[in-house]
């Protein structure tokens, strides 16, 4: 069934059911970006990998994400909105089941791809349903309901994950998603509507070399942040092609996209103050708050010793807070208060909470100490995704809003990319450092030192070792433990860079959100 434009917007329970329906489906691909991480060990035993084979399971659907989320507009535009999201649907529900059947890696591969691809376009159209389903005045509203599809997904893939391999086995973890898909896929058909702005273009019209350009470059940018640090950068040739690749691609791309008349991308829509800043927002979002997500169980795990079920329950309560924190800030939004103040106490709460947690992090730090902490992170998230999401799309009207949420949803994913990539450079370079620096104080001499060595090769003799390899283990005690203090030294300063970081980037807030605020005045004057 197909309405015109301002027929998308629902009520009563038509409207709860489309949400309803968005939001689980944005959950569904946030949550399968981030379960495999703690699977992967059984899966390279299972599926008989390498490390690096294994990795691909996780490169392989980032990179159909990023491939297929700007293209998302375009796509819904060829095949109808319902139909192209149903079919993601199918497509993402139909690889899971093949994922959990694969019976060697490059079958995993394969099917992780096709799977992202699905999941890609989950997540933009989801937002462009939520956003066109709930009156103008209440947007605010529908886009703090899918931040919390954006804040939870990441949040429980991995407590789910984690409870599926410690209790069952790893077919699971897709096989969750089958029941879930089948149910999203009726219901999708019996509620979504199509609008009639979405004509299929003929053939002549359709864009292949920019849809060739965007594969191509974002793609190989891609691959460059999720394999560069294994491949120790420029170093690597194949990192240096794809590099290149990946600047021409993507700068011809954007001339292609401006020129033509018909692109698979409609850039012409930045011209919006209020999306472009928005986008600019979001890519510094998922920067820094993905980043920084990744590090927080890399110390529970690797010095802490924790599991990837204790690390995944450690978010759960922060992640329930930001719900709270979600419903509040869109109830302000709605009652008038202005984004930009909004956004910048987001920061600034960013900061401290950045700035806690690097004086926070010791080798003994306990849960209740970081639950204390996750909850100013809880807070800081809700100011921040909400008025964000929020601004992005409050002024487009129609397609445009299609077309805003696929362009922002890209930097999204690519803000967390270069995020990942850029924190995952800095903390073994700076675990570098720190251990030069660490090591430069163990002086041989210093009575300290050879009195820790002396205890720990007696501790050793007690326990029969001879003397030369008492004195071995025992250096490699002293060590270990330098190893260990010189990544905690890297994850601390990890905290307090990017907390400056959204702190420096409070001036930029006020200056731009601020004319991007007049426009949203305006707009709301003509309407």
């Amino acid at each position: 069934m197909e309405t015109n434009n301002n027929s998308l917007v629902e009520y009563g329970s038509r409207r709860i059911i489309i949400t309803a329906i968005a939001v689980v489906c944005a959950m569904l691909e946030l949550i399968d970006t981030t379960i495999v991480n703690v699977a992967l060990n059984d899966l390279r035993g299972n599926l008989g990998a390498t490390v690096n084979e294994i990795s691909w399971v996780i490169t392989a659907y980032s990179l159909a994400n990023v491939i297929i989320v700007p293209m998302t507009s375009w796509l819904s535009q060829q095949f109808g909105r319902r139909n192209y999201f149903a079919i993601s649907i199918i497509v993402f529900t139909v690889c899971s089941f093949l994922c959990g059947n694969s019976t060697n890696i490059w079958e995993m591969v394969i099917f992780r791809f096709i799977q992202g691809l699905g999941g890609g376009a989950l997540l933009v159209t989801s937002q462009t349903i939520i956003a066109e389903s709930w009156p103008r005045e209440k947007r605010a509203l529908a886009q703090g309901i899918y931040t919390l599809g954006l804040v939870i997904g990441p949040a429980i893939g991995p407590t789910l994950g984690g409870y599926l391999i410690d209790n069952y086995s790893w077919p699971l973890i897709f096989y969750i998603n089958i029941p879930i898909g089948i149910l999203a896929t009726i219901l999708t058909i019996q509620y979504i509507k199509s609008p009639r702005y979405e004509q299929k273009r003929p053939a002549s019209q359709v864009d292949w070399l920019g849809i060739i350009l965007l594969t191509v470059g974002v793609s190989s940018l891609q691959y460059v942040l999720e394999k560069g640090q294994d491949d120790d950068w420029f170093s690597s040739k194949l990192i240096i092609f794809l590099t290149v690749t990946a600047v021409f691609g993507i700068m011809l791309f954007i001339w292609r996209q401006l020129s033509y008349q018909y692109p698979v991308v409609e850039l012409r829509v930045l011209k919006n103050t209020n999306l472009r800043v928005g986008t600019i927002l979001t890519f510094l979002l998922g920067f820094g708050l993905l980043g920084t997500t990744f590090v927080l169980p890399l110390f529970t795990q690797s010095l802490l010793g924790w599991t990837a079920l204790q690390s995944g329950v450690l978010l759960l309560p922060g992640t329930i807070f930001v719900a709270f924190i979600v419903a509040a800030v869109s109830q302000l939004i709605q009652r008038g208060v202005s984004s930009k103040y909004l956004i910048v106490t987001g920061m600034i709460v960013f900061f401290i909470y950045g700035y806690w947690s690097h004086n926070l992090l010791t080798l003994q730090t306990g849960s209740a100490n970081l639950f204390l902490s996750l909850l100013v992170r809880g807070l800081g998230l809700g100011l921040l995704y909400v008025p964000v999401t929020a601004m992005s799309l409050s002024t487009l009207e129609g397609k445009e809003i299609a077309q805003g949420a696929a362009i922002t949803g890209m930097f999204r994913q690519l803000g967390g990319a270069f995020g990942v990539a850029i924190i995952s450079t800095f903390i073994s370079r700076q675990s570098q450092q720190h251990r030069v620096a660490l090591v430069s104080h163990l002086n041989a001499n210093d009575p300290l030192v050879q009195q820790r060595i002396n205890q720990l090769i007696g501790q050793f003799r007690a326990k029969g070792y001879d003397l030369q390899n008492a004195t071995q283990a025992a250096y490699g005690v002293l060590e270990s433990s330098v190893q260990k203090q010189s990544t905690l030294l890297s994850y601390m300063d990890v905290f307090l860079y990017v907390g400056v970081l959204f702190l420096v980037c409070v001036p930029f807030v006020l200056i731009f959100v601020k004319q991007a605020r007049s426009k949203v005045s305006l707009a709301d004057a003509v309407h």
